[in-house]
């Protein structure tokens, strides 16, 4: 079932019409032999010139862990231009299935089947056909998620995998001589993502971590690699709390005194967690523009951050506070220091008004470990939004390929990651890159919450919500819902009861509710604590949603999250739809708990359920 492959510039590219869309195949992998094949560990050797590819495939629990790794045992370096984390043989495929993203529209899941993707074998098999498709930058959920399920519908089985891997990815299915298909994916090679990277004599390079799961349905295949992420959650993010954000609520200029105001409304409502966003250092204005000087507006938080951090915890809650803390935008007196920054043909990498940070200079990571952790110290905040606006591209200078030194720079940023967690080790980290751009499992790992898209105010909240259940845990999966005074009972409980496909987050015109809308947020508060542990603990076993369109969405969603012998139900209306398809007074239930009314378009109702002995 499990293989590699690796290729050495120099050595031939395959035949059979395929140079440019793979590098699979190659001469490097016929001059090498098949030396152990076991259930766990599978290991390439080329004696001549002391190359050695191990794949290590171990199984634990309901998934294989898959580590891949060469080393060069030979005299002289060698250059690679291809390693793949994982490579699944001979696997009947009849339907695919990725998940597709864009900036507020993660998550849209795309199946197909392999006539659809013209993947039939040629004729006579001459002629290799290839399915290529990834990610290049360091936003590397975008276009698609580094995710792939295939389908063998005569035997009813599901075979999928996640990348662990935060740049540049990709993902291949081919075939030539044979009906079935090789599956493999990893870094994004030198064809995809001008990848290069020299292995010297005893040199050892690892490649980024896969995890492959089996299962007879999409959704149970889904479950187990989800459930497969290690999630770095903080103890203080353990019990599900409820978070309020104040971007929606002053759209980058919070204050003192507007915060303050947000504090004292929503105090004694059992919300955990107080986020203050972006727009709090700078003193100019154009906060936007500023990133990367984090110098505290005086103006806005006179004496700085912490009395409004003590303010909050006064009230009973932990404060966070947003930094875009990789970027320098070009108000910055920073965006000027070109030695710490990330360069592309000897020139700081500039992305619009945007320049990175190079995470592997030890400089650039001293500036913000005063500026970034000494200020969430000093101040006591416990909570950090790391947001991360625009990606890097194809790659940068460095010792390698453009693609390789890429990867170097992000897997820098994910140390300082940890760096942080060391420094605070009870803080609670939200994964945030324009809403979802970030929402892959090695990043995932580093954090207790994500945002899960900035899709915030528009009807496709539960959609993308309920897509993601696929790729992320709901436990982490942060969902807002922006009240605003003009909200009608059906829009709060459509914004509200999207929130129980997560993690919930309030923001919006809070202050400014009347005493009938507040009840029926805090109404909905009151059911989310009590599917919590559906929600953090259960499987999803149903998503049905008849929508197309996430801009204009019609028709129904219907989602189920099971726990034990409990479900929660989950029903959404669009656009020209229709009552609940089912009864539960039909059903061999109990209506443990209920909240919203789905009684027209675009309003949501949800249930938790216990099944009757």
């Amino acid at each position: 079932m499990f293989g590699g492959e690796i290729k050495v510039i120099g050595d031939s590219y395959a035949g059979g019409f395929s140079c440019g869309m793979t590098l699979g195949d190659n001469g490097t992998m016929q001059q090498m032999e098949t030396v152990i094949d076991n259930e766990d560990r599978t290991v390439y050797e080329d004696s001549q010139r002391g190359l050695s590819l191990t794949v290590n495939h171990i199984k634990e629990n309901d998934v294989w862990n898959v580590i891949t790794e060469v080393t060069n045992n030979g005299k002289q370096p060698v250059t690679l231009e291809l390693l793949s984390s994982f490579l699944l043989k001979d696997v009947k495929v009849d339907r695919v299935h990725r998940m597709q993203s864009f900036w507020s529209a993660e998550g849209k899941l795309k199946s197909e089947s392999i006539t659809d993707l013209h993947m039939e074998k040629s004729w006579n098999g001459c002629a290799c056909r290839v399915e290529k498709f990834g990610n290049v930058g360091s936003m590397p959920v975008r276009k698609y998620f580094p995710f792939l399920v295939v389908e063998d519908c005569e035997k009813g089985e599901f075979t999928g995998v996640q990348l662990y891997l935060a740049s540049s990815w990709q993902i291949e299915m081919r075939c030539r001589e044979k009906e079935t298909y090789t599956i493999l994916g990893g870094i994004a090679d030198r064809d995809f993502g001008q990848w290069t990277k020299k292995l010297n004599a005893g040199e050892t390079f690892t490649a980024p971590k896969a995890v492959v799961a089996k299962g007879k349905t999409l959704l149970e295949v889904c479950d187990k690699l989800v459930k497969a992420q290690k999630p770095d959650i903080s103890d203080k993010d353990k019990s599900m709390g409820i978070i309020f954000n104040e971007y929606c609520t002053t759209w980058g200029n919070p204050t003192y005194d507007n915060v303050k105001k947000v504090c004292d409304k929503i105090a004694g409502k059992g919300i955990d967690f107080l986020v203050i966003d972006s727009g709090w250092y700078g003193n100019v204005d154009g906060w936007w523009n500023m990133v990367g000087d984090w110098t505290v507006n005086e103006k806005r938080f006179p004496g700085g951050m912490k009395p409004i951090a003590d303010y909050i915890r006064s009230k009973g809650m932990i404060p966070g506070l947003w930094f875009e803390m990789e970027s320098v935008n070009s108000g910055a007196k920073q965006f000027e220091d070109a030695e710490l920054l990330v360069k592309k043909d000897g020139y700081p990498l500039t992305v619009a008004n945007k320049r990175f940070w190079d995470m592997e200079n030890e400089d650039a990571v001293a500036y913000l470990t005063e500026n970034v952790i000494g200020k969430l110290k000093d101040a006591g905040f416990g909570y950090l939004k790391v947001d991360y606006n625009d990606t890097m591209g194809m790659g940068c200078d460095g010792t390698d390929g453009p693609g390789e030194n890429l990867r170097k720079k992000v897997e820098a940023s994910r140390e300082f990651f940890r760096k942080i967690k060391r420094e605070i080790p009870d803080i609670v980290i939200e994964n945030c890159s324009s809403g979802g751009h970030r929402l892959e499992p090695s990043m995932m790992e580093l954090a207790s919450q994500a945002s899960f898209s900035d899709a915030h105010e528009t009807t496709a909240i539960p959609i993308i919500a309920a897509n993601l259940h696929r790729v992320i845990e709901p436990k982490q999966s942060q969902i807002w819902a922006v009240m605003r005074v003009g909200d009608t009972d059906e829009r709060i409980f459509y914004s509200i009861v999207s929130t129980y496909l997560g993690r919930m987050c309030l923001s919006g015109d809070i202050y400014d509710l009347s005493d009938h809308q507040w009840k029926l947020v805090e109404d909905g508060m009151d059911f989310y604590r009590q599917a919590a542990d559906i929600i953090k603990d259960g499987s999803t076993i149903y998503i049905k949603a008849d929508t197309e369109s996430y801009n204009n969405p019609t028709g129904e969603q219907l989602v189920v999250r099971k726990l034990g012998n409990r479900y929660l139900v989950i029903y959404h209306r669009f656009e020209n739809s229709k009552d609940m398809p089912f009864d539960l007074a039909d059903k061999n239930v109990n209506v443990l708990a209920e909240y919203g009314h789905a009684d027209v378009d675009f309003s949501a109702q949800a249930w938790i359920l216990e099944a009757a002995e």
